[in-house]
């Protein structure tokens, strides 16, 4: 059975306070009110609406890894063997439990499941590879791409 939930229809107003939002999610309400141009009140008004209707889901913080340390970043592609009806869903229990694994993607296709693993060096790298990520269960084929750089992170949408 299909659902069909209501979208809700922004205005120049909410798209005006939502640019201003992605550019700084740190600002007050009375900068990004002013900014805006609205008063806080409408503001306020208008950015709890958004985050009831699911629009604005949070703010959250960037970390930096390097300034803590952790200077690898890989990106593990990986295919399941879904021989397994519980392999999906055991798999994903298993990296959660490893510290290093900052993200978990899963997709349609020929990779099932992305992992982003964060390490202090390459030595620090191998060891989480061999004792946390190669005991992953259900794993039938993996593919390591190693992050050189970051080109665009965290773009907004045009609205």
């Amino acid at each position: 059975m299909l659902t069909c939930e209501k979208i809700m229809q922004i205005d120049d107003t909410d798209r005006r306070i939502l640019r201003r939002l992605q550019a700084d999610p740190n600002l007050t309400v009375n900068e990004l009110a002013d900014l805006a141009g609205v008063t806080p009140a409408t503001c306020s008004r208008r950015v709890e609406k958004m985050s009831k209707a699911g629009i604005i889901r949070g703010q959250h913080a960037v970390i930096d890894w390097a300034a803590l340390g952790y200077e690898v970043e890989v990106s593990l592609r990986c295919t399941l063997d879904k021989t397994d009806p519980r392999a999906f869903d055991e798999f994903l229990a298993a990296a959660r439990a490893v510290a290093e694994v900052t993200e978990i993607q899963t997709f349609l296709g020929r990779v099932d499941v992305r992992l982003h693993v964060i390490a202090r060096d390459m030595g620090h790298y191998q060891q989480i590879y061999r004792e946390k990520i190669l005991t992953l269960p259900h794993i039938a084929d993996i593919e390591a791409l190693m992050q050189v750089a970051v080109i665009a992170e965290g773009g907004g949408l045009p609205i």
